[in-house]
């Protein structure tokens, strides 16, 4: 039975020019020291990350959280993990479990049937396939206040229009602000 309000959120921060990563993978620029007087504080974060019920994300992005976790913890806590790939990646949590096959079979038989609200946080690959097949409810895209000019794109060969509404708009007092859309079917 699939939980009620069964919803795939795609969740990406990125530069305003929609740069999701820097060539060299380095995250600094996801500080920011800007200042808007009209933004709100935000949600506790511990408190909204625990409103995810499992997170799907491909094997780069997991790669890069993995080297990351080594100086700043791992940022999906316990939660249910899911890695996309067809590499044998190393398990370093008890959360996460390795997928590899048909992402309709995995949000059939795995996802609905467990969870309420699914995120995919990466990469731009599985993004991509997430939405070329249908499979995802809404895009949630953070935008912090810079410019990277080069780095790998958010929306990486997306060969498809897709019509999307609107539904939330947030701007923070870091400088950060946040869209979600629908993604219409």
């Amino acid at each position: 039975m699939t939980p009620p309000s069964f919803t795939i959120t795609i969740h990406m921060v990125s530069s305003l020019d929609g740069k999701i990563a820097k060539p060299d993978n380095s995250i600094e620029w996801f500080e920011t020291t800007d200042s808007y007087e009209k933004g709100v504080t935000g949600q506790d974060p511990e408190a909204f990350l625990k409103t995810i019920d499992c997170y799907v994300m491909g094997a780069h992005t997991y790669e890069l959280a993995l080297e990351l976790s080594k100086n700043y913890g791992w940022a999906y806590g316990d939660t249910p993990t899911i890695v996309v790939s067809s590499r044998n990646l190393p398990i370093e949590r008890p959360n996460i479990e390795l997928y590899s096959g048909d992402l309709k079979r995995l949000v059939e038989e795995r996802l609905k049937p467990h969870y309420r609200k699914v995120w995919v946080v990466g990469g731009a690959l599985l993004v991509k396939a997430f939405i070329d097949l249908k499979l995802a409810n809404e895009i949630r895209q953070t935008i912090l206040p810079i410019i990277l000019g080069e780095g790998k794109p958010f929306f990486e060969n997306i060969e498809q229009e897709q019509t999307l509404h609107l539904k939330d708009v947030t701007a923070y007092q870091n400088g950060m602000v946040e869209l979600c859309y629908e993604i219409k079917i």
